[in-house]
């Protein structure tokens, strides 16, 4: 006889609950799955974030190299001597100016000559010397026997035939005319060989030519042509005016002018250079100077692009660069000097000659021995090094600085094709403090971009970098008290009814669009702040005080109306009181501008206390952007401290300790994992913020703690920047190295967040 079966019995072999089982199983097969695909679906994200900045990164890192031609003859040796050589921008032709006034063009890589022009000399002169007027300028003046000066310019014209292809078509230019001008005041001198041009140098600007050239009595000679314009033809007419130097020394090396025809600049044989000031009716000598260790001779002067630096080679091997800087003296008075601003590293062999790139302030260096250098001055760094022949003589650089030609003593051309991509990156001059043309000492400066094509780019990441961390430590001043303050009397001693209407409020403060937060920090809180800036740092004060007052007070009122209100319900009542104390501190910021800063609080910091004031400065972004960190802070905090066990708690009151020293004691040990991440993902969310510091500072990338200035940031300058950048420039890759250093630095920052994180685990999880 069976046993009867109990009707309140539950069988779980049933058919229902054999399949509710395998549906819960294949749930969580499946939940399990999506997390898995999910989480290494971020490290998989994360990894090609990295690989894709470090592929951009890379780049500019890679070292120069040369690929080394067939060498070829001269072309049209019998034209004469070659007094100048040039490349045009293709790199398909050159053009060789001889000392008969031919202008021989040939083919860059063959050799074979393309055509010729005569230049417009007189009968029996020839030409001596030709110099141009700076990297880049098509300008060119020729020193003729007679001691007249022709200028003339060399253009290229690119022409696209029906039949396909390209031509370019090579001319010369007169733009002052055919006429030449005297240049020597006695022309006769130069019927004898010894009065021949031994030196030359030109500068072109908008008002004026000026031309120098050195004798080999030992005289300089210097030629201004004023430029004055026809009313009514618009032609150029240039009046000259002649200027005589004699020099301490006949053997001169060199000589150069800089770009606003104020300063000559004079090699003699020794390792003396004399700068003298062109100002004035006639040159005065400004200053002399050792170029050069004793014994060694300087035997090359060359003006960098945009004739600011002066590029000093010599027989040591030694490069090095000088520009004009203000000096003060003992008596605190300042004065224009020649400065050596940096050397490069070199050869022993001798330096025969220098050749500046024409849109970058790069050179290359030919030295005795043959070896083909190329160095970049901001940089100052060597990036190429190379031995390309045994018999050298000079050097010739395309205006692209990817072709170079050298020319050999016995003739012949060597083309050497340059991959020389990113010679303007170094570590020196990422983070290290760079002395930048024009400037009077080295600094940290950003500035990628300007209107003229002789800029010389600044990429110091150190300004951006301190920008970044400034602008985080503002925002974190303001964020995390008040965020984990707040957290605390939520989670622990707010009633519950009260605390699920705080917390949904303080996290939908989230929610608000950065863009919005940057629009106001910008548009009125900056402008508020400035207004009411005493207002503003007496909240500080006030705030505080009225909380203590009314907490005093509202413990020694008397019961039956303490009791009144529910209990952890209090904390409402101090929002009219910090609405009263807010209101008061910004009523009496005026009068309080009027006590205290004479009426102008801005005015007093900046005259008074050395603190200068910007509209948009780093206390508007701790503001704003702290209102944008605290809910996440407040939220991570609040929730680490709720799951708290409250058998934790209830221990610690049961023994005798009261609720804040339970909550220092047991809570916040236990909860310090979940505050201290929170606090990192702050961090986190303070160092890569765009919107905020991109409206609220005024971008400005200067390194400066003061709380009134403002700054640049990592993340602003990339979405400012990288629209406008090239693709595939300098500038475009060190932008996707600050997004790379940014990358590296918030991995840093959270890798040790979570080892910190785990050691309190650790520490704390036995309680």
């Amino acid at each position: 006889m069976s046993t009867p079966k109990n009707v309140n019995e539950i069988d779980f072999n049933s058919t229902k609950a054999q399949l509710h089982r395998r549906l819960r199983y294949g749930k969580d097969r499946i939940t399990r799955g999506v997390v898995a695909v999910g989480g290494i679906g971020v490290i998989v994200a994360i990894l090609l974030i990295f690989f894709y900045l470090l592929y951009e990164v890379l780049p500019i890192f890679r070292s120069a190299s040369i690929d080394v031609g067939a060498s070829y003859a001269l072309p049209s040796v019998e034209a004469g001597d070659t007094r100048y050589l040039s490349v045009e921008e293709q790199n398909e032709l050159g053009m060789r100016i001889t000392d008969q006034g031919l202008a021989v063009f040939f083919n860059v890589s063959s050799g074979q000559t393309v055509q010729q022009m005569a230049l417009p000399l007189p009968e029996g002169v020839t030409v001596q010397r030709v110099a141009s007027a700076g990297a880049g300028s098509p300008v060119l003046a020729a020193a003729l026997s007679n001691g007249q000066i022709l200028l003339f310019e060399h253009q290229y014209k690119l022409i696209y035939p029906k039949s396909g292809g390209r031509v370019i078509e090579p001319h010369l230019e007169y733009p002052y005319g055919e006429q030449t001008f005297s240049l020597v005041s006695d022309s006769a001198q130069l019927s004898s060989s010894k009065e021949t041009i031994q030196q030359l140098a030109v500068a072109d600007d908008a008002q004026s030519v000026m031309l120098a050239a050195v004798t080999a009595s030992g005289h300089l000679q210097l030629l201004r042509l004023n430029k004055d314009e026809d009313f009514l033809t618009g032609d150029l007419k240039l009046t000259p005016e002649s200027l005589h130097v004699p020099l301490s020394e006949p053997q001169i090396q060199g000589v150069a002018i800089n770009y606003d025809q104020r300063w000559a600049y004079v090699a003699a044989a020794s390792n003396k250079i004399d700068v003298f000031d062109l100002r004035g009716d006639q040159p005065t000598l400004h200053q002399r100077i050792s170029a050069a260790r004793p014994g060694v001779t300087i035997t090359r002067l060359q003006m960098l692009l945009g004739n600011l630096s002066l590029l000093v080679g010599a027989s040591d091997g030694s490069v090095s660069q000088w520009f004009i800087v203000n000096e003060q003296d003992e008596n605190g008075e300042s004065h224009k000097m020649l400065k050596r601003i940096r050397s490069f590293d070199h050869d022993a062999s001798a330096v025969m000659d220098i050749q500046p790139e024409h849109r970058r302030k790069g050179f290359a260096v030919l030295n005795a021995e043959g070896e083909l250098g190329l160095f970049h001055s901001t940089a100052n760094r060597r990036v190429l090094l190379q031995a390309v022949t045994d018999k050298p003589a000079g050097i010739v650089m395309s205006p692209r600085s990817d072709r170079v030609l050298v020319v050999t003593s016995d003739q012949r051309v060597i083309p050497i094709a340059v991959h020389n991509e990113h010679p303007e990156v170094s570590w020196s001059a990422l983070w290290s403090k760079v002395w930048y043309e024009s400037y009077d000492q080295p600094d940290y400066i950003w500035q990628s971009s300007a209107s003229n094509d002789d800029f010389e780019p600044k990429f110091s990441l150190t300004p951006l970098a301190f920008g970044t961390l400034k602008a985080a430590f503002y925002a974190m001043l303001m964020a995390t008290p008040l965020a984990i303050c707040g957290a605390i009397y939520t989670a622990y001693f707010m009633a519950p009814g009260m605390r699920r209407k705080v917390k949904p409020v303080i996290e939908m403060m989230e929610a608000l669009p950065t863009v919005i937060l940057g629009f106001m920090a910008g548009l009125f809180l900056a402008p508020f702040v400035e207004l009411n800036l005493p207002g503003i740092f007496a909240l500080l004060i006030f705030i505080p005080v009225a909380i203590l007052v009314f907490a005093f007070t509202w413990a020694n009122m008397p019961k039956n109306i303490r009791l009144a209100v529910p209990e952890g319900w209090d904390a409402a009542l101090l929002i009219p009181v910090v609405l009263l104390a807010g209101w008061a501190a910004i009523a009496l910021s005026h009068p309080l501008e009027h006590w205290f800063f004479g009426g102008d609080m801005r005015r007093w910091l900046t005259h008074n206390m050395g603190i200068d004031f910007d509209q948009r400065n780093a206390l508007v972004v701790g503001l704003a952007m702290g209102f944008a960190v605290i809910p996440t802070i407040f939220s991570i905090t609040e929730d680490a401290i709720f799951s708290v066990p409250r058998h934790l708690s209830h221990g610690s009151l049961a023994l005798g300790a009261t609720p804040w020293q339970t909550m220092i004691r047991v809570v916040l040990p236990t909860a310090s994992p979940g505050i201290f991440s929170a606090v990192m993902i702050g961090m986190g969310r303070a160092v890569g913020e765009t919107m905020i510091v991109l409206m609220a500072t005024g971008n400005t990338p200067i390194m400066d703690a003061n709380i009134f200035e403002g700054m640049r940031t990592l993340a602003a300058n990339i979405a400012v920047e990288v629209p406008e950048s090239e693709v595939g420039s300098t500038h475009f890759r060190v932008l996707f190295l600050a997004a790379f250093v940014l990358f590296m630095f918030t991995f840093v920052v959270n890798t040790a967040a979570e080892l910190v994180r785990q050691h309190l685990r650790k520490k704390f999880g036995s309680l």
